[in-house]
């Protein structure tokens, strides 16, 4: 019985559980300090993100607020998004401390160049997404005729502007997937790029279905990275094979 609470790590299970329940702990202190900051700049925050908007309608790009709650609603949103984003390389950094005691010494040593590659292939989505934002809005307000006066109500706006910022996010980390099935020996090299068709369908058809805004700006910002990504990992995956 002892030796089946033992982990690989040698840890028992009370022991996975204080340590999980202790990196889930820093992790919502973290979320919850930085949330508080972003909170208290919420107005820079707010034109920081208003800024895509006011590049798509340089005219005309104020908020319509309809109900007196709103205002409130949006600076405890922006709060809470803005702690997860800027706590997540401590999220990150946590959650690989967590995992690290189950791997093996050669797995070990590939734990700070995950969690860096992590951090920044997030960021890097974050900031696609923002950048992108502004030409999804002029093709969304193409669409609907110029017969149209917008003015977007802030907390539909963020809502739609912070979904897009994490699917991009998410997506992003798809090399560093690819990467660790590879060194897991869960995949090689040699079979990712002999299935480089099927990929590139596969890639194509989730990029026209995760992006939120449904426009061909977004969505091509989506599926072209992530085709590079897809033969990028390749490549590392055979440099850290030999």
């Amino acid at each position: 019985m002892a030796k089946f609470r033992k982990a690989a790590s040698g840890m028992t299970l009370s022991e996975h559980l204080a340590e999980a329940r202790y990196r889930f702990m820093v992790s919502l202190i973290s979320v919850f300090v930085l949330g508080t900051v972003a909170f208290i700049f919420y107005p820079e925050i707010l034109k920081v993100l208003q800024e895509p908007y006011c590049r798509a309608t340089p005219r005309h790009c104020t908020f319509l607020v309809t109900n007196p709650l709103d205002g409130l609603t949006l600076r405890i949103k922006i709060g809470v998004f803005g702690g997860f984003l800027l706590s997540s390389p401590i999220l990150f950094w946590q959650a690989w401390r967590f995992i690290t005691p189950g791997l093996k010494a050669k797995e070990r040593r590939y734990a700070l160049p995950f969690v860096a590659s992590s951090i920044l292939f997030f960021s890097g989505g974050v900031a696609v997404a923002y950048f992108i934002f502004g030409r999804a809005i002029k093709f969304l307000e193409a669409i609907g005729g110029h017969s149209l006066v917008t003015y977007y109500n802030p907390n539909q706006y963020l809502s739609l502007f912070v979904l897009m910022m994490f699917i991009f996010g998410v997506t992003f980390e798809f090399p560093v997937v690819l990467v660790a099935l590879e060194l897991a020996g869960m995949v090689t090299p040699r079979q990712l790029l002999r299935g480089w068709r099927y990929a590139l369908i596969t890639i194509t058809v989730v990029s026209a279905v995760v992006t939120p805004s449904s426009d061909p700006f977004s969505m091509l910002a989506l599926a072209i990275p992530l085709t590079v990504f897809y033969f990028m990992a390749i490549g590392i995956g055979k440099l850290l094979r030999k």
